[in-house]
């Protein structure tokens, strides 16, 4: 660890300090976005939910993607926007039938994601007269513009010993709502690398998402976000990923 007096000398001869600068999310195109369901066993008991035997994926675009600093929209055909805290996973190389023994060694390394949930657009009430039931709305009620804000960093593989003994947490103006370990996977962190990785290339920026735990405010109790509050992700040894909440239809567009 450098000193305070050597990592400002740092900081002043190679650099800027943090907080003149904005940083973007460490990625703005990945190939792919995956994202894992209940995986976490807490979340399946806030949920009635039995975790799934084997690991369960929807998917976001890169168009979700916001880095620390920029808003989480609300937008204007949503009432119940939620939070998820994540440890999320960056592929550092191509990678297809991967064992989970050498999982990890295709890991670039890790960052902060929050999987922004829209619950009234993800798990609408039945209209009357309705035929058949499809399941969750994954892309509407998890694929909006904002729903996948990143970052603030990324941080290599070789800084992480162990990504099932992390500690994770979120905050909504300061009260906590969500605080776990990644030791509550259901699937670890190899396991679900080698699990896609079963049919599916994994290109370096890939991002592997991998769950939340209890807390979340469908099933917690705890009010949705609304316009103004401050929603702050943390994983220990990575960081903190911040981000305001903004009503859509109040934001001019192009």
């Amino acid at each position: 660890m450098l000193g305070q007096a050597e990592g400002k000398r740092l900081t002043q001869s190679n650099g800027m300090e943090l907080d003149r600068v904005r940083l973007r999310a460490p990625l703005v195109s990945p190939d792919k976005i995956l994202l894992a369901a209940v995986n976490y066993r807490a979340h399946g008991v806030e949920q009635n939910a039995v975790p799934p035997e084997e690991p369960y994926f929807f998917t976001k675009f890169k168009s979700c993607i916001v880095g620390n600093g920029d808003p989480i929209l609300i937008p204007r055909s949503s009432k119940k926007v939620d939070w998820e805290a994540e440890l999320a996973v960056v592929i550092g190389k191509k990678c297809k039938y991967i064992h989970r023994k050498e999982a990890l060694e295709y890991v670039a390394g890790y960052t902060v994601a929050n999987d922004v949930s829209y619950r009234d657009l993800q798990l609408p009430e039945k209209r009357p007269g309705s035929q058949g039931n499809f399941g969750p709305n994954w892309v509407k009620g998890k694929a909006l513009d904002s729903a996948y804000p990143l970052g603030p960093w990324l941080v290599t593989r070789d800084e992480i010993a162990d990504p099932q003994h992390l500690s994770l947490s979120l905050t909504v103006n300061g009260v906590e709502r969500q605080s776990a370990s990644t030791e509550d996977m259901v699937h670890s962190v190899a396991e679900l690398i080698e699990y896609l990785s079963d049919g599916i290339t994994l290109l370096p920026g890939d991002i592997i998402s991998t769950g939340t735990p209890a807390g979340v405010a469908a099933f917690s109790g705890a009010p949705f976000l609304k316009d103004g509050d401050m929603v702050e992700a943390t994983v220990d040894g990575i960081g903190t990923l911040v981000n305001p909440v903004r009503a859509e239809e109040e934001l001019k567009h192009p």
